[in-house]
């Protein structure tokens, strides 16, 4: 019998020393970094799926189960999540993923964002108080990301940290690479100007060289009104746009009629892994949309 009592403790501590930390984290970006980093130390789990909008995510019961068996949660921050996430993390009642917790990593703290408004106002749309969330499509911010991501890993998984080290290096070398070969393509739009349906692109934009002289939405998150569409028409014909970028998600027919009345050409953009079938990870995320906007 005591032997038995024996062996099954040893299995336990065993399975226990083998088991995998699980991660959870809110969009496919942030999953796809920490597979690059992690390969299959580790469980990742996300929250969203590419195709969203990533300010709205169904609150299903099955995400409160995730949270509440995570040993790490990332976000990205900046209120993106705010009408989402912060229930999900009540009711999962999980104290090692709540802030200022080792298990809770917030990426929009790594980076000074843009568009941070004088004035908070639902007369102004929905607007972000820290400014625009969507620095994950800056390319340049990605290994910093990348860093701090796996400092996090080591503090939570420190067996493995040399492992998560070395797979850093490979995939920032990697990084440096294609940011090479993105700039160089991107060249021949620096000075242009685009619409966008969202401010969504903007980091992506501002790191090129590329002008956004209007949105389709009046305010952030507001519906294009008729009149607003007719002040960009206008505008249009009396400077030269280059295309429209929008997201799976935006609504096409503000888009349509634009481009029919004005000529201007529409591009689809990812905005986040898997938001295309192309779009299988990081790397893919900025080919794609860097193709699609050279082509």
């Amino acid at each position: 019998m005591r032997t038995l009592l024996m062996v099954f403790f040893l299995t336990v501590i065993s399975l226990t020393a083998n088991a995998k930390i699980k991660v959870i984290v809110t969009y496919p970006y942030i999953e796809s970094i920490v597979k690059e980093i992690t390969k299959d130390k580790v469980d990742v789990y996300s929250l969203s799926d590419g195709k969203w909008d990533p300010h709205f995510v169904p609150p299903r019961p099955s995400l409160v189960i995730k949270l509440r068996n995570a040993d790490l949660l990332i976000i990205n921050g900046a209120q993106l999540e705010i009408g989402w996430l912060p229930p999900l993390i009540d009711r999962a009642n999980n104290g090692k993923i709540l802030p200022g917790k080792v298990g809770f990593l917030d990426l929009s703290t790594l980076f000074d964002l843009i568009q941070k408004p004088q004035v908070v106002s639902r007369a102004f749309g929905d607007v972000h108080p820290q400014g625009n969330p969507h620095f994950h499509l800056d390319p340049v911010k990605i290994p910093k990301i990348a860093d701090v991501i796996t400092g996090r890993l080591c503090a939570i998984d420190k067996g493995n940290c040399e492992f998560y080290m070395e797979n850093l290096k490979s995939f920032k070398e990697k990084w440096q690479i294609k940011l090479n070969e993105w700039s160089e393509k991107m060249k021949k739009l620096k000075g242009t100007f685009v619409f966008e349906y969202h401010r969504l692109f903007d980091y992506f934009f501002l790191r090129y060289g590329v002008n956004i002289a209007g949105t389709l939405e009046p305010f952030p998150g507001i519906p294009p009104t008729t009149s607003h569409l007719l002040e960009l028409i206008d505008f249009a014909k009396k400077h030269k746009i280059n295309f429209i970028a929008y997201a799976i998600y935006n609504p096409k027919n503000p888009v349509q009629f634009i481009s029919k009345k004005t000529g201007i050409k529409p591009v689809l953009l990812p905005h986040d892994v898997n938001s295309l079938p192309q779009v299988k990870d990081i790397f893919s995320l900025f080919d794609e949309i860097v193709g699609r906007l050279v082509k």
